[in-house]
């Protein structure tokens, strides 16, 4: 169970503080809310970006305080909120607010409103600018905004690590919890990176998708689609979980991060790292590699990082190992949301007791041996998952989540 280490006074891990999933929201391309979202993972998407529809935060905000947002901000505060719901209500949880924190990533943070205000400065000067640029653009602006919303006093921290913002965040919120400092966290991430310069950036660097098909493991994967979204998820101590009765998605047992010190875009030959980092993370939970039973996929469908990521999951495990999904052929990649995205993805196969399958998937690439859940979803007896994320600077991130116990 998310092991941890002391501090140097002597202070440190409290004793069976396990950490228990209670709530969840996500804002997707394929749905806002948990159920519209498990219904868009069984279903195949529309070839293009992945933007989200019907985006409304007028019931979080007023007309003014709602241009004041970036949109990467409006996202998580929109999975906040329905997780926040999902979970009973703030009051209902009735943690103490000095002892609740939030912990919510992203990749490139308010990238809409710099756009935006650059475009201004060059067409209409300096005095024009927003002086609300700052506080709309910075990446820690999505939990400082969910801690006023709640008066959640305790830490409230933002992991930037490219694609591996999210699973690192969960990760990190459930630390909180597991060494004592918290009873609550609110964690996940969100991003927004659909503007004409973000675009550009990813298509100049030959990352994207040019079929506007996100293929994982095919063998025709041709880069990934590039996507909106964001999740949060409401982790609580276990025990005054059970004790206030709530409903109990799944367990965070373990978590771990590693770095591939190998280069700014490209992954580890032979997934070194994120061989590394499953490992930690299986071994974090108090857990052998055979127990896994599920491996959500990072999966982006682009041709290095699958390769990579097949054949460390492959050392990993053996062939063909655990049942392998990724939902990024209908979430498309939402860079720092993604892992959040993944995160409840997982917790509601658990749910489900099935496997969405990897959508877009036709003709798995011959080289892999890994068994990948493919044409349809798959029932499960539901087991403790893998859940993968793995990001530009070589950053890598992986969560274990279990049954809640009974």
């Amino acid at each position: 169970m998310l092991a941890v280490c002391p501090n140097p006074d002597g202070t440190g891990a409290v004793p069976g503080r396990r950490v228990a999933v209670t709530g969840l929201g996500v804002a997707a391309p394929c749905g806002i809310g948990v159920e519209a979202f498990w219904d868009g993972l069984l279903h195949p998407p529309a070839p293009g970006l992945r933007k989200i529809e019907g985006l409304d935060g007028s019931s979080l905000f007023g007309p003014k305080d709602l241009r004041r947002v970036d949109r990467f901000a409006l996202i998580a505060a929109i999975a906040a909120d329905e997780a926040v719901r999902d979970a009973g209500g703030i009051d209902a949880i009735g943690a103490d607010p000095e002892r609740s924190g939030v912990w919510v990533g992203t990749g490139v943070g308010g990238l809409e409103t710099l756009e935006i205000q650059i475009e201004i400065r060059l067409a209409r000067g300096d005095r024009r600018v927003s002086p609300f640029l700052v506080p709309m653009m910075m990446a820690n602006a999505g939990p400082a905004g969910i801690s006023m919303r709640y008066g959640l006093r305790g830490p409230c921290e933002n992991t930037v690590t490219a694609c591996a913002a999210g699973t690192q965040s969960v990760g990190n919120g459930a630390r909180m919890i597991a060494t004592g400092r918290c009873d609550l966290v609110l964690a996940g991430s969100s991003e927004a990176p659909l503007t004409p310069t973000g675009m550009a950036g990813f298509a100049n660097m030959t990352a994207l998708s040019t079929s506007g098909v996100s293929r994982p493991f095919d063998a025709r994967r041709d880069g990934f689609v590039i996507a909106e979204g964001g999740a949060v998820l409401v982790l609580e101590e276990m025990g005054r979980a059970k004790a206030r009765g709530a409903k109990i998605y799944a367990e965070v047992a373990g978590a771990a991060s590693t770095a591939d010190a190998h280069h700014i875009t490209a992954p580890a030959p032979g997934g070194i790292g994120a061989i590394a980092c499953m490992e930690t993370a299986i071994a974090d939970a108090g857990l052998t590699v055979a127990d896994i039973a599920h491996v959500n996929a990072h999966g982006t469908s682009t041709p290095l990082n699958d390769a990579a990521e097949a054949a460390a999951i492959a050392k990993v495990f053996g062939a063909p190992g655990p049942l392998v999904t990724s939902i990024k052929g209908v979430t498309g990649h939402a860079l720092g949301g993604a892992g959040a995205l993944e995160a409840v993805a997982a917790a509601l196969t658990i749910a489900h007791g099935l496997i969405p399958p990897t959508l877009g998937l036709a003709e798995l690439d011959p080289d892999f041996t890994i068994d990948v859940v493919m044409g349809s979803a798959r029932p499960w007896a539901p087991g403790p998952i893998l859940s993968n994320s793995f990001g530009f600077g070589g950053h890598n991130a992986c969560l274990v989540l279990i049954p809640p116990p009974d």
